[in-house]
Formats: C-alpha cells, sequence, structure tokens
C-alpha cells in the first residue's frame, strides 16, 4: 500500500512539473509575442522615417534637375531664336534629301 502511495505521489509531482512547464512556456510565448510586436514597431517608425527622409532628398534633387533642365532649355531656345535662318538653303538640301537619298547634290553627266 504505501508503494502505491509513492507512485501517486510521483505522479503527483510529474502532472505539478508538467504544469509548471505549460506555465513556462506559455510565459515564454507571450514575452516572445510582445518583444517582437516592439521591435515590429520600432523597425516600422524607423523604417517610415528613412523613407521619409530619402524621399524629401529625392524630391529635392529633382527640383534641382528641373530647374537646370528649364534653364539650359530656356538658353537654347534663346540661341535657336537668335540664330540666322537660310531658309532657301534648307530647302535645297531637304529637296536633294528627296531626290538623292543622301543630302548631297551630285551632277549628272
Amino acid at each position: 500500500m504505501e508503494e502505491t502511495n509513492i507512485l501517486q505521489h510521483l505522479l503527483e509531482i510529474e502532472d505539478q512539473a508538467a504544469l509548471l512547464v505549460d506555465d513556462a512556456q506559455a510565459e515564454a510565448d507571450r514575452r516572445i509575442k510582445k518583444a517582437e510586436e516592439q521591435y515590429r514597431l520600432s523597425y516600422d517608425r524607423e523604417y517610415l522615417a528613412f523613407m521619409t527622409e530619402l524621399e524629401a532628398e529625392y524630391q529635392k534633387g529633382l527640383a534641382v534637375v528641373k530647374e537646370e533642365y528649364d534653364k539650359s532649355l530656356s538658353e537654347c531656345r534663346v540661341d535657336f531664336d537668335v540664330m540666322p535662318r537660310d531658309n532657301g538653303a534648307f530647302s535645297a538640301f531637304a529637296f536633294s534629301l528627296l531626290v538623292h537619298g543622301n543630302g548631297k547634290a551630285t551632277s549628272k553627266k
């Protein structure tokens, strides 16, 4: 009978140990989940801040390039407007392209 009490006591201790292990696993899972959530929020905040900074730098660079492009285009237009035009020579060149196909007038012999 005493052996039965000892075995019963050992089974109770084993059940208590199993409950402790289950509780410890649940606590570990809860802590891991909480840490993952905190790291995810931290990552998202840092990522958003970094992307916002990159976007601002991009927009600033884009504005500089656009301004330079507009200035260069304006200068080219001014240069073309003051450039002398020889409509007769242009017409002769265009005609020679149509007739001869190479832009060079050739004489026929």
